[in-house]
Order: C-alpha cells, then structure tokens, then sequence
C-alpha cells in the first residue's frame, strides 16, 4: 500500500481523545492528569497568540529547547509555530545537548529561542559569550532560573514556564507570565502558587498548592489581555 494511501487510511480511524498523561509536581509529591486532544488544540491557540504577540509571522525562524517529557506544552508551542508558519528546529533542554542549540541558533539564526534553561546556559558559557550570542535575537523566552542569568548580560528575555500542567508565558511588557485563564484557576497561597482546572478541562483539578514560589497579578496588562501573570522568585 502506497504512503498515501495508508496515510488517508489513517484518518479514518477512531483516534482516542486522550493525547497526553501529564504527570507534574506539586508541594505534596506528584500528580497526573489527562490532556485531551481538544484541549491541546486550545492550548494550541493560545500559545499561537501569545507568540503573535510577541512579533513571530511566516517566513521566521525559531529554535525551541524542550525535554520529551514537556510535550504537554511542547507540543502546543510546536503547534503555534506551525500555525504561524515559523520555521523550527528542536534542541534538548539538558545541558548536555548545549552544543546543538549553538548550532541551531548560528544556522537558523532565529527570530525566537524559546524555552532557554540555565543548564543550557551553564554548558554555553563554557564556549561562547552569551550575551553576544542571544543579545542579537528579537525573542528570547527562558525558564524563570535563566531569565535573571540573561538580563545581567543585557538580552531582553521574557518568561516561559509549565506551572503544573498549565503553560505560564509572558508578553513583551514583561510584567509577569500569563496563564490562561479560560482553561486555569491560578492563585497563591502564603507567597506559594496554586492551580486549579478550568471547567472545561476534562480531568479534574482541585486548588492545588504547587510548591512553586511566587505571585499572582490580575487586571487588564497593557498588551491587551486579561489573563492572569504569574511572578516567579527565582525570575528576580
């Protein structure tokens, strides 16, 4: 059978609505959760947005660094991107794999590098300067630890996080992450975040503490929306 022809098969098959089993931590040990395929099409959206937001159109690059067991929100950035019509390439998050985001990010050079860690960060200082490295790129979204490692060498990065099974990402004003408000309850408890599921999420989610320090904003931000922001300690 050709590959077309098995491909269109394909399509006729019953597909299970489940497309992830997230497993995440919170302040009393870990959690799981189920990830539809309509909700990660929502997802989808949302993070097309925010990156909207933040400049990415057709005909871009970008270079995202993720871990496999990240395709809870992996796949939604993923998702944007396609939907956007940007050019990506995927390197590995841990330190170790430090070298291909190097050579993604001199051979695409990238309109965006989303999901920068400090441990990829560890690993390029080791050989580049990386300020003179990121400084040049019009979008840099990094994890919380790596944010503050960034803006000491003068690259303007903005914030990328999971907080529990919800993606946190933050606008150009860099006032904090958003978090989708039409699919989360995020709120804080004692300086501690806590999450709970939206009504049209499947899986339930009670308030749940996170173990994640830090502080809620709410109120209109000045890009536009009304999601709630999410302020990170270790972002400081």
């Amino acid at each position: 059978m050709a590959r077309a022809d098995s491909l269109a098969r394909a399509r006729t098959l019953d597909r299970p609505e489940v497309a992830y089993l997230v497993r995440f931590p919170t302040a009393d040990g870990t959690r799981d959760m189920e990830l539809t395929l309509a909700e990660l099409a929502r997802d989808t959206d949302w993070v097309s947005e925010r990156l909207r937001r933040h400049g990415l159109g057709a005909g871009q690059r970008a270079l995202l660094t993720a871990s496999g067991f990240e395709g809870f929100w992996g796949h939604a950035v993923i998702g944007g991107l396609r939907t956007l019509k940007v050019t990506y390439g995927i390197a590995e998050a841990m330190g170790w794999d430090h070298r291909r985001t190097s050579v993604f990010h001199r051979e695409l050079t990238p309109h965006a590098v989303i999901g920068l860690s400090e441990q990829t960060l560890e690993g390029l200082a080791g050989t580049t300067d990386i300020g003179e490295m990121f400084r040049p790129t019009p979008v840099v979204l990094a994890r919380p630890s790596a944010v503050p490692v960034l803006r000491a060498v003068g690259v303007s990065a903005c914030l990328i996080s999971a907080v529990g099974p919800a993606l946190a990402l933050e606008c150009p004003e860099r006032t904090g992450a958003h978090i989708n408000a039409a699919e989360w309850r995020i709120g804080e408890r004692g300086g501690q975040l806590t999450l709970a599921a939206g009504e049209g999420r499947t899986s339930p989610l009670a308030e749940t503490p996170l173990g994640i320090t830090g502080a809620v904003v709410t109120g209109l931000c000045a890009c536009g929306s009304e999601d709630p922001r999410v302020l990170f300690a270790e972002a400081n």
